[in-house]
């Protein structure tokens, strides 16, 4: 429920402030005295653009603050979901608009996306202006308001789960046969490929050890020279390494004998012409090893060559990255030897989602079926109190040929005012008058069969004059009863029917002309009604009605 609000420098309004009660609460006014820009101020705040050109002349920046009772409305999980702090019993909705262009919405104090704002909104208040008549032309529309009358909840949300699996599991399917339709094209050049990599059977560091032994084996000759060299140095040379540090040893022993401290001196030197036989043994064993191999050094060139060219074609640097695609290659083929058998799964799952989900589209559309006569009946028999006596009307149900998130059925209301004339769409036969009666019913319908929001009605009215407008009034008195109805009217029937009337009015300070309200008393609401009745001169005759008009009420 609408519990304040709050407008400063907006249009021609200064400052001002409204408080709502529940119920049926009407305002009026003259033409042109500002209704209009309150119910603009108002739709700021549930999330529509802003323009820079409705804040108030020579001001830095508008506001416009909502305060709601959502004690009823149960949102903590829209809070939750959004990650806002739920405050329980209030919710203040305000919007900032600076003259910059720049613009601000907050949900109790904090900042918040414009969509987001919207999305709350939706759930507290919704204004009914003549333009969203035209909405009984959408067939979208009208399956939502069977819905809601035949209190589809559960069966569309069951169906919504099962659409949505269904739909997941098609879109699965596309994707797993367009993957096989590439794979497929791809599968011959990936299985040669593949084969070539395969054939190498290569191994980690193997390049490294190739490259290794091809440069011993192409510097042969110059190895085992250098060997023979080293060995001939060390002990087969008259004057060699060995012989000369054998001497050295013995020449220390001797003179041990005379001076022990050289002991350790000469077990080092022991033990370096012991060590210095091993690296000889080994030279020995190296110059052994190496042999001149033209038949080797061909493999290992070949082999190195093929490993290159991998390389290249491949784009990459090393051996262990040829593996790893080599793996991935064959991942990928075992996928296409499997793809059948997966694809052939995948169907069997999608088609028995489809068949749930048609079950549950089935048990949705034969809910709405059962319930559109009981619709139908009341809406005539709303429409028959508006003074349309002769008013048919049907649901026209048709299946779609591919059932979407709303559902198997489309509905069309078709319409006639009179005996004579056949059953037609709504948009293609009902005048505005109608129209407008027509809406008003299935929104007191709606209100009679859920829970709605506070619902402003935007001179609903138009078109409608007398006893038609006065039972209009009734019903909307009537709405009222179980929810926020908040009517802007020129109709002294429908005004009088509120529990609460505010007046707007123009304010001239000779300077400067503002847009005022106020919430009007009761010897106050018999002048406005009077004037409502008999236009600029108020008439004992209209004062007259107004009382009766406001004492039966």
């Amino acid at each position: 429920m609408l519990k304040s609000l709050y407008i400063q420098n907006f249009a021609l309004i200064d400052s001002l402030r409204i408080g709502f009660d529940p119920g049926f609460s009407v305002i009026s006014g003259e033409t042109g005295a500002g209704k209009s820009i309150i119910l603009g101020a108002l739709s700021l705040i549930l999330g529509q653009r802003a323009d820079v050109k409705q804040i108030k002349q020579d001001a830095e920046k508008c506001v416009i603050e909502g305060v709601f009772d959502v004690s009823a409305y149960d949102l903590a999980p829209f809070f939750e979901e959004m990650d806002w702090v739920y405050e329980g019993d209030e919710c203040i909705l305000r919007r900032e608009i600076w003259s910059n262009g720049k613009s601000r919405a907050f949900v109790n104090d904090s900042p918040v996306y414009l969509n987001d704002l919207k999305g709350l909104a939706d759930k507290l208040i919704d204004i009914h202006s003549q333009h969203q008549n035209l909405s009984l032309n959408d067939n979208l529309f009208q399956l939502n308001v069977v819905d809601l009358l035949a209190g589809t909840k559960m069966e569309r949300a069951d169906y919504g789960v099962a659409y949505a699996a269904c739909r997941a599991s098609e879109t699965a399917l596309n994707d797993l046969r367009e993957q096989s339709r590439k794979n497929r094209e791809e599968e011959d050049y990936l299985r040669f490929q593949y084969a070539a990599l395969a054939e190498m059977n290569l191994q980690p560091d193997e390049q490294g050890q190739l490259e290794e032994e091809l440069e011993a084996v192409a510097h042969a000759e110059e190895i085992k020279t250098g060997l023979y060299t080293a060995t001939a140095l060390l002990s087969e040379e008259e004057r060699s390494v060995e012989s000369l540090l054998r001497t050295v040893a013995d020449t220390l022993h001797n003179v041990q004998r005379f001076y022990p401290k050289l002991s350790e001196l000469v077990a080092r030197v022991d033990s370096a012409f012991i060590e210095l036989k091993d690296v000889r043994e080994e030279i020995t064993g190296c110059f052994e090893e190496v042999e001149f191999d033209p038949g080797r050094r061909q493999l290992l060139e070949e082999r190195l060559s093929a490993i290159y060219d991998l390389q290249k074609k491949h784009s990459v640097a090393t051996v262990e990255e040829l593996i790893a695609l080599r793996d991935e290659m064959g991942r990928k083929l075992e996928n296409i030897d499997s793809l059948d058998e997966r694809l052939q799964a995948l169907e069997r799952e999608t088609e028995e989602k489809r068949k749930t989900m048609m079950a549950k589209a089935g048990l949705l559309s034969e809910k709405r079926k059962k319930a559109a006569p009981r619709i139908e009946k009341e809406l005539v028999e709303r429409l028959a109190y508006l003074r349309m006596p002769n008013v048919r009307f049907q649901c026209d149900f048709k299946s779609k040929d591919i059932p979407d998130a709303t559902g198997a059925d489309s509905v069309q209301f078709l319409f006639s005012a009179n005996k004579n004339v056949l059953l037609q769409p709504v948009s293609q036969i009902a005048s505005g008058g109608e129209m407008s009666r027509l809406m008003l019913c299935i929104k007191a319908m709606i209100a009679g069969a859920t829970s709605l929001p506070t619902i402003i009605f935007d001179e609903i009215d138009t078109g409608t004059s007398g006893e038609v407008a006065d039972r209009v009034g009734t019903i909307m008195e009537g709405m009222g009863a179980r929810m926020q109805v908040i009517g802007i009217t020129h109709l002294p029937q429908i005004a009088s029917k509120g529990t609460a009337h505010f007046l707007v009015y123009k304010e001239d300070s000779g300077y400067i002309v503002t847009t005022k309200i106020k919430e009007l008393t009761p010897e106050e609401r018999v002048q406005e009604i009077a004037r409502m009745l008999s236009g600029a001169e108020i008439t004992e005759q209209a004062i007259e009605n107004a009382k009766v008009m406001l004492n039966r009420n």
